[in-house]
């Protein structure tokens, strides 16, 4: 039989081939965050339609999308795939707005972290399909999640409300405005359930890395079909409220929410699903995030609680870790990455290599 030895050998020199990719998904998230970090202080100085500025970022990601895939060419897709990736297109454009609604409400933290919401399709993929024996975890990491969302919207993680604030003297008025209550977070909760819905239907669709680049170039297009009605409702509002229409431009908010917060993060992400087999709707995903996140804050000098956000975040990687998890007891079987972050997919085993 071989030793364990080359066995952790092999692992270490591919843990050293996969670093140059983990560094890349660092930047790139680093990059996509900033992005937000921009957008959600154009969208506030400015007071700019949020619907207006998301449609002017999808039009040239959509037509750069089209000329780097070009769907058109290469293998005819089918109707099964075509069908799905329009219906997709919707849900994403939903997605887009009720995210960029709770960006301009509960501020970049509290948006961002919510993208992990996605991981309660954890939980309905248990009680459907999963073990009994996983139901009680995935509920109780539900919870945990549960919990995290409702300290973020109490203003654990801004200076002015964390109970691990260490300012003696704090204006009440403040305190008021930063806890949000968890209305206001249903937005970007459910932004963040429809950003993982979307994921799975593109997975379902396709899991070729190929095809699936091909069919988001059709999602994203028909995401901007779909959002142009609306914004173009929204330009006759704004017409109507005001005599001559003035509506400031920010060329960095709108290159970088282009080119790093819907392109760039879309090919990295990809790539770290495939090579790094690194789920969005994870703890290694949200580690990323939330070092980023820390940066951002400082940089811009937000009212941030570096104490109170660690914990938010804690107790959210905790709940994401049981609500995405297949058997962390199984040690004799060797698991193939859950493509689907625990949600909505049967649970895939690889036998034990021959020895």
């Amino acid at each position: 039989m071989m030793s364990p030895r080359p066995n952790s050998d092999d692992r270490g020199s591919s843990n050293f081939r996969h670093t140059p990719l983990q560094i890349l998904h660092i930047i790139a998230s680093f990059l996509r965050i900033w992005s937000v970090y921009s957008m959600y202080r154009y969208l506030s100085q400015t007071g700019v339609s949020v619907i207006l500025f998301i449609f002017c970022c999808l039009v040239p990601s959509s037509i750069l999308f089209l000329l780097l895939q070009k769907p058109w060419k290469g293998r005819p897709l089918l109707n099964t795939q075509m069908v799905p990736s329009v219906i997709n297109g919707g849900i994403t454009a939903l997605y887009f707005i009720l995210w960029g609604k709770g960006l301009k409400s509960c501020g970049p933290v509290r948006a961002l972290l919510a993208e992990y919401s996605g991981a309660v399709l954890g939980v309905l993929s248990a009680v459907l399909y999963g073990r009994r024996g996983h139901v009680w975890k995935k509920v109780g990491g539900l919870i945990a999640m549960l919990a995290s969302f409702y300290f973020l919207s109490q203003g654990w993680a801004t200076e002015t409300s964390s109970p691990f604030s260490f300012k003696d003297s704090l204006d009440a008025e403040l305190r008021t405005e930063q806890v949000l209550g968890m209305k206001e977070m249903v937005v970007p909760l459910l932004a963040g359930i429809l950003s993982a819905l979307r994921r799975v239907i593109a997975r379902r669709v396709s899991l070729k890395i190929t095809l699936k680049r091909r069919l988001h170039a059709i999602t994203i297009t028909s995401a901007t079909c779909f959002l142009f009605p609306v914004a173009m409702w929204d330009l006759i509002i704004v017409s109507k409220s005001s005599s001559s229409v003035d509506l400031p431009f920010s060329a960095w908010a709108f290159l970088s929410t282009t080119l790093f917060g819907i392109i760039l993060i879309f090919y990295v992400d990809a790539m770290a699903e495939e090579r790094l087999h690194m789920v969005f709707s994870s703890p290694r995903h949200l580690m990323v995030a939330g070092g980023c996140i820390i940066v951002m804050e400082m940089v811009y000098k937000m009212d941030f609680s570096l104490i109170g956000f660690i914990i938010c975040s804690l107790i959210l990687g905790f709940g994401i870790y049981e609500a995405t998890s297949l058997d962390h007891g199984r040690k004799d079987t060797f698991q193939k990455p859950d493509l689907s972050n625990g949600m909505l997919g049967d649970e895939l085993q690889m036998s034990s290599l021959p020895t």
